[in-house]
């Protein structure tokens, strides 16, 4: 629109000028047409120069899609099974990477060919390729689909073959970065081995500067753990199932041992790393995204006292960024260890997240969420509330005094709100029009505090009891429709 103005303008002025040279100075008119002409030719090579790029960018574009519909289709083929097979793992909510945007780039996604979209810890949407490097395994886990008995189709990729496929998507920003895993062939050395030959070459070869997410092989050595390291952003170690005799009743050949032999070495790598950074600035760095792990919820009888109480134990550890909780998916249904579960515990999965959210942000220990006498998470209200009804004596609270620690007890209210809460009435005094701007959850909160003008019909916890708040905070059940066949009936 403004290049259409500008050349409208120029030829309207161009023939006023010639027209009626009597209204304006020679001198005038020249130098106005002078500088129109000049305006008209930037606009017109901007407009020039942007069909130019462009068209170089559709045909980059169709020159890449061509080169994915050509590309060997015995590879692809690997990567679907692979992708496929790799999907039930789902530790790989990476930390992501800072990288700035570059002049001329052009993004775009593709699906079907083992790209998940995954969350950074600052909220951003980044694509990985997920995959395994071979879905063979020595291993007859009970739980596991790429399990040595089951009869599925089988793959591997070559080093090279997954190197290429890789940077192949990398330069077409169809990816930030690879999560890979494997099934354990001939030894775990061997497959770590190979696991670490990948990163090697994407990292010194083809100077690869995405993120990558590397399994590491319980019971492989240390050396080969450390050399991971060196070239992976983060390692992780799945624990499985938390308790050591269901875990062998379910995967014999393994033990807790080689699961958290690796965890020791990575932990003591990141922080011989740091030690070293700290007196070398360019000493290399050790997994800088830290360690995460995996455990699978509902495939043994633990109970959700023991996942977290094991969760805690391993958030100590000062590398430990992630534990992942998965809901167990039936996919051996003949095993006859196993649970018949029509469909994944989707709802407890939930609600060990948000009690893991309360142990890492929100201070609170394992033993006020869970204990003896409740040692599963409530299924119908989150574990804060569940908390807050358990003891009514510790409220209401006086939103205007109580400290951050006591505010971030309150349900409804979360880290971001008990921080504005803190700065803000240091000005005033905050009441339930400013809560509610701040971002509290009044529906929760308004049972919980007191603060000034309240609503006159606002009542607390204490006053109601914990059994009405619950039934007041208790989603309403949807309306079923009525599914009957209407029936016309005119008396005959």
């Amino acid at each position: 629109m403004e290049n259409d103005a500008c050349e409208s303008l120029f030829f309207r002025l161009l023939f006023f000028a010639e027209d009626a040279p009597h209204i304006f100075p020679r001198a005038s008119s020249f130098l106005y047409i002078e500088r129109l002409i000049v305006l008209f030719i930037k606009n017109k090579m901007r407009v020039i120069w942007f069909i130019i790029t462009q068209a170089f960018r559709l045909k980059s574009y169709i020159c890449d899609s061509n080169q994915i519909g050509s590309m060997n289709e015995n590879v692809l083929a690997k990567l679907k099974i692979l992708a496929e097979s790799a999907k039930y793992d789902v530790s790989c909510a990476s930390s992501g990477t800072v990288r700035s945007n570059k002049p001329g780039m052009l993004g775009n996604t593709v699906g079907g060919w083992g790209i998940c979209h995954s969350f950074a810890e600052d909220g951003r949407c980044i694509s990985l390729l997920k995959v395994m490097l071979t879905n063979y395994c020595i291993y007859d886990c009970a739980y596991c689909i790429n399990r040595r008995s089951n009869d599925l189709p089988r793959a591997t990729l070559s080093v090279s073959e997954l190197v290429e496929l890789t940077i192949e998507f990398y330069r077409r920003n169809y990816i930030e970065g690879l999560f890979l895993s494997s099934g354990v062939v001939r030894s775990p050395d061997y497959t770590m081995e190979r696991l670490v030959r990948v990163a090697k070459d994407l990292r010194q070869v083809h100077r690869f500067n995405g993120y990558i997410h590397l399994k590491s092989i319980p019971g492989a050595s240390r050396e080969l753990v450390n050399e991971a390291g060196l070239y992976a952003d983060r390692l992780s170690v799945n624990v499985e199932i938390p308790k050591e005799e269901n875990l062998k009743l379910l995967a014999p050949e393994k033990d807790h041992k080689s699961v958290f032999a690796p965890m020791k070495y990575i932990q003591q790598g990141v922080l011989e790393s740091k030690e070293e950074r700290q007196k070398f600035r360019h000493a290399p760095r050790f997994a800088p995204a830290g360690q995460s792990t995996q455990m699978i919820v509902g495939a043994t009888s633990e109970s959700d006292k023991d996942i977290l109480f094991l969760s805690s134990a391993l958030y100590g550890r000062p590398t430990m960024k992630r534990v992942y909780y998965s809901g167990y998916v039936s996919v051996n249904t003949y095993d006859t260890r196993l649970p018949a579960l029509k469909q994944p515990p989707l709802v407890r999965e939930n609600r060990l997240y948000q009690a893991d959210w309360l142990l890492r942000f929100y201070q609170f220990k394992v033993d006020e969420i869970v204990d003896d006498a409740y040692p599963d998470l409530d299924l119908e209200i989150d574990p804060k509330l569940s908390w807050a009804l358990r003891h009514p004596e510790q409220f209401p609270v006086d939103i205007n005094k109580a400290d951050y620690e006591l505010l971030l007890r309150v349900p409804g209210i979360g880290v971001k709100s008990a921080k504005l809460i803190v700065a803000s009435r240091r000005f005033s005094r905050l009441g339930f029009y400013e809560l509610k701007k701040i971002g509290v959850v009044m529906k929760k909160a308004q049972y919980f505090i007191t603060c000034r003008e309240l609503p006159l019909q606002m009542q607390t916890v204490n006053e109601l009891s914990p059994q009405r708040v619950r039934s007041l905070l208790l989603p309403k059940p949807k309306k079923r429709v009525d599914d009957r066949q209407l029936v016309l009936d005119f008396g005959e």
